[in-house]
């Protein structure tokens, strides 16, 4: 509850204005059945005069409710959506300082639900206690006091009530709690389920697996359905419950004052304002118990968020100025293990780059050749040694520094919806048309945008769906480059391009960016073999280190590698 009462101090007046929407609210409600009792009173004894006034006085009261309820109605959502989006954003700017491995740890289809369905689930729950909160024990007990006054012989009939209604309340509840989290936790499993299927629909519609999918979906959805029928049912057997306790007092109340209605027919007013306080209270419970069910759904929900608040970054940076590093790179007996493995996937490799070279890394899949390339721009922290670049160790280097230093272009090339001008300013967010033309002639990407009409304000979908394989690398490896970086990593980036196009873009690299470090990670060898130096990697380990025709002549791995292409690249 911290979080939201955090968060809703930036709503100070809204949430006043509404508290005291329901505190003229409370007051009307208790006001009208009193009231009543009067007029029933002035028409046992026929005095038109007072029924008339008292009329006015119970329409006007009912008109004041009426106006409260909508304000509070109107200020009570301003707060919730105005905390739900402050919560939300506050999460969102968390996951943003978030590692690979904070990332890998949660998982990006349970972050969406918690950004979506969790956050909706507090903002019900805001909602529900600014419209009900303070109204609920004023109103319950005003209503018990009040009926204590009315019909004090009665008094029995009020407290069984609120006994079986809130046994009832109870018994209902606490079934319905632990139902609450396997709910959130299925829906996350659909979440994920529906995302996989759509994003590999290519590969479900070509094995023909549209019925296995479909067949694991079920599976999950069903179970979500059975907790919410669950759920359900419980709030269909718990409301006529409720009415059915209620109904049963008033009838007592009913029975047992007849008598008393023969001796003294004013008393019928009583009777009226005893039932309507009555009423009141079972539907006060009835709330209280409703909010104590949000409540219970919220918690699990509020407890979601905080696991995202409240979870340190694996990577932190220092707070020192910004510096102006150079493009060598040091690694100095590193070894790296993911979270979680029982093994090392990098074992004490050390090797350095010198600023301007061009270095290739080749080895088997599996061998280590991305995750060594991830720890030069900090996306990672070894488990032992140190990585450097321009003789600083990444742990002193600010991230700004660091981003500006390094540019990474992935193998599977992500764009972003929007348009080519700001996927590529994501590289630089000042690039000028003359950098952007400059950037996409060296990824070889310019003679497609000039086809476009729109050129670098064309727009790129969701996805990035209505670009080709080679056109979105392309794009990649423009943006990587725009923003003339001293160290630039090329993580198998031209894949998808063919021979002649990855060799113009190996041409352009080689002559436009002749002062930076590239690092060129590749299946390969065509792509690395006019590298100053290449680095060969087996198991995690360094066993190889030199050029081509070194290589070649010298080491084993290299060579098989190197045997296994030789036909497709001759």
């Amino acid at each position: 509850m911290k979080l939201i009462l955090r968060h809703v101090k930036n709503y100070t007046p809204a949430a006043v204005v509404s508290l005291l929407s329901v505190s003229i609210m409370v007051a009307a409600s208790l006001w009208q059945p009193k009231l009543l009792e009067k007029v029933l009173e002035a028409i046992v004894r026929d005095d038109r005069g007072k029924i008339s006034e008292l009329g006015i006085y119970l329409i006007s009261i009912a008109l004041l409710g009426l106006i409260a309820g909508f304000f509070n109605t109107i200020f009570s959502a301003k707060v919730a959506q105005g905390v739900s989006a402050d919560i939300r954003e506050e999460a969102f700017r968390k996951i943003q300082t978030f590692s690979f491995g904070n990332i890998e740890q949660f998982s990006a289809g349970n972050l969406v639900v918690r950004l979506t369905n969790d956050i909706t689930q507090i903002q019900n729950l805001v909602m529900i206690a600014l419209q009900s909160l303070f109204r609920i024990p004023f109103l319950f007990i005003g209503s018990l006091i009040l009926a204590m006054i009315t019909l004090p012989q009665l008094w029995w009939v009020i407290v069984a009530l609120i006994v079986v209604v809130v046994i009832i309340t109870g018994l209902s509840f606490t079934q319905m709690g632990k139902h609450f989290m396997i709910i959130q936790t299925l829906i996350d499993k659909v979440n994920e389920r529906a995302k996989e299927n759509l994003l590999g629909i290519r590969v479900v519609k070509s094995f023909v697996q549209e019925k296995n999918q479909l067949t694991r979906f079920s599976q999950t959805s069903e179970e979500l359905t059975k907790h919410n029928i669950i759920v359900g049912t419980l709030f269909s057997v718990m409301i006529p419950s409720f009415m059915l306790a209620a109904n049963l007092a008033v009838v007592g109340a009913i029975f047992f004052v007849s008598n008393l209605v023969k001796e003294d027919p004013s008393a019928i007013g009583g009777i009226a304002s005893f039932m309507n306080y009555l009423m009141q209270i079972m539907m006060a419970i009835i709330i209280g118990g409703m909010m104590m069910m949000m409540t219970s759904r919220a918690a699990v929900s509020l407890k979601r968020i905080n696991e995202i608040l409240e979870t340190e970054p694996d990577l932190t940076y220092p707070d020192v100025p910004e510096q102006d590093l150079s493009g060598s790179v040091r690694f100095d007996h590193v070894s790296f293990r993911y979270p979680g493995d029982e093994k090392d996937t990098l074992k004490d490799i050390s090797f350095s780059i010198q600023s301007g070279e061009m270095i290739g890394i080749v080895g088997a899949t599996g061998s280590g050749k991305s995750t060594l390339a991830q720890l030069i721009p900090r996306l990672f922290d070894p488990t032992e040694g140190s990585v450097a670049i321009g003789d600083v160790d990444l742990k002193e280097v600010n991230e700004t520094s660091l981003r500006k230093t390094v540019s990474f272009v992935l193998q599977k090339a992500i764009l972003f919806s929007g348009t080519i001008s700001q996927n590529l300013r994501q590289g630089k967010r000042d690039a000028t048309v003359g950098e952007m033309d400059q950037a996409t002639q060296i990824a070889q990407a310019k003679e497609f945008i000039e086809k476009l009409t729109e050129r670098y304000e064309a727009p790129v979908a969701e996805r990035s769906n209505n670009f080709s394989g080679g056109q979105k690398q392309r794009l990649s490896i423009s943006r990587g480059v725009i923003g003339t970086p001293k160290i630039l990593i090329l993580d198998d980036s031209t894949s998808a391009l063919d021979a002649k196009s990855e060799q113009l873009v190996r041409e352009a690299l080689n002559n436009e960016l002749k002062t930076t470090t590239t690092i060129v990670i590749a299946q390969k060898i065509a792509s690395v073999v006019n590298a100053d130096r290449i680095l060969v990697l087996d198991n995690g380990q360094l066993v190889g280190e030199g050029t081509h025709a070194e290589l070649a002549a010298t080491n084993a791995i290299y060579q098989e590698i190197f045997e296994t292409q030789k036909g497709t690249e001759e």
